[in-house]
């Protein structure tokens, strides 16, 4: 059973909320604070966290960066009573995955509950067919392989690769596994921020406003200002997946009270 850490100071809505999870085959786990929600996973292993926005002992946004300090591929789902944008850009800017209304919505809470733990399921599994992955392309790169191979006509590409894959230079975008290559290698990176990528990937080398790779990236729109908090995060995790050196960016590049471009 996948564990769920609820962190919320209301007992009834801990309790309903638990109820609804362990009815649906989930283990959850209940706190009551900020400081004793992070004791839990600190202790223990979680496949995702509730997250109050406002808590006795701290505001649920700044716990986010303590989060991701213990386990940086832990989606958090933010729930609040009040609603703002600025919240809401606060929430993802922080590194949370999704932004929910109390009162909750059982079927509304199961169904993105499923959906993004099948989603973080990509990163997990990159990491572990990553070694596979490059041992495969060593081996086709072998002089066995290639001597072997001089004798047989190459798979010219279909219709169907072409509307896989998405190449920009160096890197490659499997638009289905939702996973990149730089120059033949696997590199994580997460769901997520992958449209973001794939955003900038179709419109290189030309750069990509802020509020267009919002509205491309996730359908909506908003202010300069707001696209330029919601992207900053999801450009933080690209970088960190491209570059060799992310303070000295080589490939994903600022187009200053603009937006970005990619290089190949």
């Amino acid at each position: 059973m996948q564990k769920i850490l609820i962190i919320d100071d209301e007992p009834a809505l801990r309790q309903t909320l638990g109820a609804i999870l362990k009815r649906s085959g989930y283990n959850p786990v209940l706190a009551g604070t900020g400081q004793e929600g992070l004791k839990k996973l600190e202790g223990d292993s979680f496949s995702l966290i509730f997250l109050d926005i406002k808590l006795p002992d701290v505001m649920g946004v700044d716990l986010l960066p303590k989060i991701s300090q213990i386990d940086p591929d832990l989606p958090v789902i933010i729930l609040t009573a009040h609603a703002t944008l600025d919240a809401a850009i606060q929430a993802v800017r922080g590194g949370a995955r999704d932004f929910l209304l109390k009162p909750i919505d059982p079927k509304t809470i199961i169904e993105r509950v499923g959906q993004i733990l099948e989603e973080n399921k990509e990163p997990q599994r990159q990491r572990e067919i990553i070694s596979q992955v490059q041992n495969l392309l060593a081996e086709l790169h072998s002089p066995d392989v290639s001597n072997h191979q001089t004798d047989v006509s190459q798979p010219q590409a279909t219709d169907s690769d072409a509307a896989r894959f998405l190449s920009c230079g160096v890197i490659k975008a499997d638009l289905h596994t939702q996973h990149i290559e730089i120059e033949g290698e696997v590199v994580p990176i997460p769901p997520s921020s992958f449209g973001y990528l794939v955003t900038l990937m179709r419109h290189s080398p030309e750069a990509v406003s802020f509020e267009a790779l919002v509205k491309e990236s996730q359908g909506f729109d908003c202010s300069r200002k707001e696209a330029s908090d919601i992207t900053r995060w999801h450009i933080h995790k690209i970088r960190r997946a491209l570059e060799q050196d992310s303070s000295d960016p080589q490939h994903l590049i600022t187009v200053r009270d603009f937006g970005y471009r990619l290089v190949g």
